[in-house]
């Protein structure tokens, strides 16, 4: 049985983001933003496809990462506002209650680009500058920082400073939503496929 022509089942529109959880058999898939209702970002389990959780981000979503211990998925989002800034946030969700956590400690916050957990303590973020004033490159450049804290699950909302997100600036290219959802669809045919034992498509 090969991956469906459309993914409108998952609740998310356009999957344009996918993580996967292979220690808890969970799936993330973000979408594209819906005027007025936000980024949706959905838990589902990865052999049946059915919904853990549905949340929604103020900004689009750039990064998804599981925790690699807890039940817990790190969400990157944000978006240049047309004039100066690159906000954003880093959101913690907690697939088992819902509930969503907003880490970042600025009123503006910053793009997050991209994630990775290096282990259970230490969460790497990539991060747009925090504004284009007199640098033409911002909008492919980034900066990259890693935030430990014993404890994810229990991190308080604003908590993470700006002194923390200090880092080395780095070549960060965006990823453009065609490549995104393009890579997204193949990502979700793989799981798809291989969950139910079907041969894999070439290409």
């Amino acid at each position: 049985m090969y991956a469906p022509d459309s993914w409108d089942f998952l609740g998310v529109g356009d999957p344009l983001h996918v993580a996967r959880d292979e220690r808890r058999g969970l799936l993330a898939v973000a979408g594209a933003p819906v005027p007025e209702k936000g980024t949706p970002v959905a838990v589902l389990t990865r052999r049946s496809f059915v919904r853990r959780a549905l949340v929604h981000s103020r900004f689009p979503v750039h990064a998804l990462a599981f925790h690699p211990r807890h039940e817990l998925l790190a969400v990157g989002t944000g978006q240049y506002d047309g004039g100066y800034f690159f906000e954003g946030s880093l959101l913690l969700v907690h697939p088992r209650s819902g509930a969503v956590t907003s880490a970042l400690a600025d009123e503006f916050g910053r793009q997050v680009l991209g994630l990775e957990w290096l282990d259970e303590r230490s969460l790497r973020v990539l991060m747009a500058p925090p504004d284009d004033w007199r640098d033409e490159a911002a909008h492919e450049h980034g900066h990259v920082a890693v935030v430990d804290r014993t404890d994810w699950r229990s991190v308080p909302g604003h908590s993470v400073s700006g002194r923390e997100l200090a880092g080395p600036r780095v070549h960060a290219p965006r990823l453009e939503r065609d490549e995104a959802a393009r890579r997204a669809a193949a990502a979700l045919r793989a799981i798809w496929e291989t969950q139910r034992g079907a041969p894999q498509r070439e290409g």
